[in-house]
């Protein structure tokens, strides 16, 4: 979404969970997160690690810097207008790899990938897939 060239900075979603017109979000694993899932995910990562890693293998390529999840409620209480921001999770890392800032640039990585572990269970029936 931005990124500072001087500084190797590159912020954007991590991931987002509804859409500013309130529409829950099907992710490319077909998986849905909801908010207060993601919320838990995004503290734990912060707590854990704030490392940024290079397409899931190569860690150390960079550290966060910030993090933020936009819930509706944390949006009513900074006074954002409902239906300006989506639910989902923002975030910055200044990236120290050159190879993989270079790669930022040029839009070899256009976009952050989160991994994780979750547990997976079908949307209709609550049964575990």
């Amino acid at each position: 979404m931005k990124s500072d060239a001087e500084k190797m900075l590159a912020f954007g979603w991590a991931s987002v969970s509804m859409r500013v017109d309130g529409e829950v979000i099907e992710d490319w694993q077909g998986d849905i997160i909801e908010p207060g899932d993601l919320e838990e995910a995004a503290y734990e990562y912060v707590r854990l690690y704030g490392e940024g890693g290079e397409m899931h293998e190569r860690g150390g390529v960079a550290v966060l810097v910030e993090s933020v999840v936009f819930t509706e409620e944390k949006m009513r209480a900074m006074g954002i207008p409902a239906g300006t921001v989506p639910v989902g999770w923002w975030i910055g890392f200044r990236v120290l790899d050159e190879e993989v800032w270079e790669k930022v640039k040029d839009g070899t990585y256009l976009m952050f990938s989160i991994e994780g572990e979750a547990e997976r269970v079908k949307a209709d029936d609550g049964d575990k897939t």
